[in-house]
């Protein structure tokens, strides 16, 4: 993966056989997934003292069974799995105020995960110890959403920061969640292909025409943080787009959609409606869940410029990613080069991506 080349316009994409090798989906998985950070859930899930949110960490992929607890407004995220026999503690969202207890044998632990009590040890030599204890996640919270890692290689607020200076002055705690509006995708394409898509407007015009009838094209633009990636969508004229307030480095510029990626999986699109939160899950190496999270902010301008149609964009998209996913497996096809102006965000995707493996590869 070091081949991917600092310089864009020397570099070509990751070789091809890592959108479609078992053995470097479980690389992958190993290198990227199990040590970076994931959405969870908004804080509407944990709002009193003792609520308890259970969760896999990555559905269908990465099957750790963990949890989110309110502890007097604390959020711990602790392992689901009892350490007596391994029994899963909570199956469902619920209060626990009185602490976590296992319907197997009755052992009991704190609501910060500190063992507290099991009938009939009394003779059990070193006990309780540390291991008694249910193991403490990385929690962190971002407006209302909270995100955990398993074993995180950089701080939360690299991931979050840039976009945060960006566009923090929206009222993004306020925003709603609308069950409506969200919905899941199951795309037969690698998941990495996915985010290549989203990361790069090149394709805008080709493929989206709608899109593009929103966005003012030759204005389009990608800046590049450390963890993290944004698009600009400008809008035409007479365009529904942001009123941005003046203490905005964006003042007084006609901005339809903030496009956000977060490093490895997540984007927050953010258009004068709200938010629209996309969650990209590797299923197998060519088989990848999507999902689209809505938070809304105000609703009488839904379905409107560069938010609008967001189903019809995601079925364009699905449909041009599943025949690269086919094309990528050619034997005459191995790697292309990037387009300096357009594919920056692409780039700096697989420098991630080779920088997370090579450095885990011993």
């Amino acid at each position: 993966m070091s081949t991917v080349n600092l310089n864009i316009n020397k570099s070509k994409t990751i070789p091809s056989e890592y959108y479609y090798s078992k053995k470097k989906f479980e690389i992958i998985k190993n290198r990227i997934f199990n040590t970076h950070w994931q959405l969870i859930c908004d804080e509407k899930q944990l709002q009193n003292h003792g609520d308890v949110f259970p969760y896999i960490f990555m559905d269908n992929f990465i099957e750790e069974p963990l949890l989110l607890i309110n502890n007097n407004n604390k959020i711990y995220s602790l392992t689901n799995v009892c350490t007596h026999r391994g029994n899963i503690l909570v199956e469902n969202k619920c209060n626990v105020k009185n602490g976590i207890r296992c319907r197997y044998h009755g052992r009991k632990f704190k609501l910060c995960g500190q063992f507290q009590f099991m009938p009939k040890c009394e003779d059990i030599e070193n006990f309780p110890s540390e291991s008694d204890n249910l193991k403490s996640i990385s929690c962190e919270k971002w407006k209302q959403f909270y995100f955990t890692s398993l074993n995180p290689k950089f701080n939360f607020r690299q991931l979050t920061q840039d976009m945060d200076n960006r566009i923090g002055w929206m009222p993004i705690e306020k925003f709603r969640f609308s069950k409506k509006h969200s919905k899941e995708y199951t795309v037969n394409a690698n998941w990495a292909l996915y985010c290549d898509n989203y990361l790069e407007g090149f394709h805008i015009p080709f493929v989206h025409e709608g899109l593009s009838e929103n966005l003012n094209y030759a204005e389009y633009n990608t800046e590049l943080f450390k963890y993290s990636n944004l698009q600009i969508g400008i809008g035409k004229k007479d365009d529904i787009c942001f009123e941005i307030p003046k203490n905005s480095i964006d003042y007084g510029k006609k901005i339809a959609a903030y496009y956000f990626w977060l490093f490895p999986n997540m984007m927050f699109n953010f258009y004068p409606w709200g938010l629209s939160i996309n969650i990209v899950i590797p299923i197998n190496p060519e088989k990848t869940k999507v999902k689209f999270l809505s938070y809304i902010w105000d609703e009488s301008k839904l379905n409107t410029g560069a938010g609008a149609e967001i189903d019809k964009v995601e079925q364009e998209d699905e449909e041009i990613v599943e025949q690269v996913q086919r094309g990528v497996k050619s034997r005459f096809y191995d790697r292309g080069h990037f387009s300096p102006s357009m594919e920056k965000g692409v780039h700096h995707f697989h420098l991630l991506l080779s920088k997370f493996i090579d450095a885990n590869s011993e």
